[in-house]
């Protein structure tokens, strides 16, 4: 079984209409779509935008379906001296810009308890994650995807999330979903199809863009489910 998680109904529409033998099952009101893609189980679900439902789900995911590799896709913004609009972002890692317990001696960005500031995607499934791009001949990089709360539009916070984390994108759920994966020891792989770059603009650029990138970003999963198994 492979888990499909985006945070937006774009981002899983077009690996939902691909899907056979469905049947859908509703849990904390977010729907589990289970069947066949290309032959192989899979289970897709829409979870809803921020760091809470990315983890709601994704816990509720691994627990009633048992999936061995979790897949996040969707769109994310990039930084414009890293990445343009269009291209795709593999995570390598993680890491949550947002969490901040320094006042008590804690780096910026550590997660207490497992005490990571990265948290590492699979490297097997960010392997073959780059080999599919590879075929596709799209524009990809792999690196860091740093997460949090916001929509940021403002030039000066991407910069100091990029010097501070190494981050080369960001959005709004990956490192969620991959430090529920991490306690869990269920592989993880992040993808993101990059829909804008965090300017003033980034809400024109996302709107304008965003439907486009999510069906790159779903095509990418899709031949990543055809490779495996």
């Amino acid at each position: 079984m492979i888990g499909i998680i985006g945070a937006m109904q774009i981002e899983v529409d077009n690996l939902i209409e691909e899907m056979e033998n469905t049947t859908n099952q509703v849990i904390s009101g977010i729907k589990y779509i289970i069947g066949t893609l290309s032959g192989k189980d899979v289970v897709v679900a829409k979870c809803g935008i921020g760091k809470v439902f990315a983890a709601l789900c994704t816990q509720t995911m691994i627990l009633n379906f048992s999936p061995k590799i979790l897949i996040n896709t969707g769109v994310s913004a990039g930084i414009q001296s890293e990445t343009n609009i269009g291209d795709i972002v593999i995570g390598r890692n993680t890491v949550q810009y947002d969490m901040d317990t320094s006042p008590i001696g804690d780096p910026i960005g550590m997660i207490s308890g497992i005490n990571l500031i990265h948290i590492p995607c699979s490297d097997s499934v960010v392997n073959m994650l780059d080999k599919v791009l590879s075929t596709m001949n799209v524009n990809h990089k792999k690196g860091t995807i740093a997460t949090g709360d916001r929509f940021i539009s403002d030039s000066s916070e991407i910069k100091r999330i990029n010097e501070m984390f190494g981050a080369i994108a960001f959005d709004m759920e990956s490192a969620a979903v991959a430090q529920v994966c991490y306690v869990n020891g269920v592989e993880c792989g992040i993808i993101r199809s990059v829909s804008d770059n965090g300017s003033e603009d980034a809400g024109v650029d996302f709107m304008q863009f965003a439907k486009k990138a999510a069906a790159v970003s779903a095509e990418t999963v899709k031949r990543f489910v055809e490779s495996e198994g």
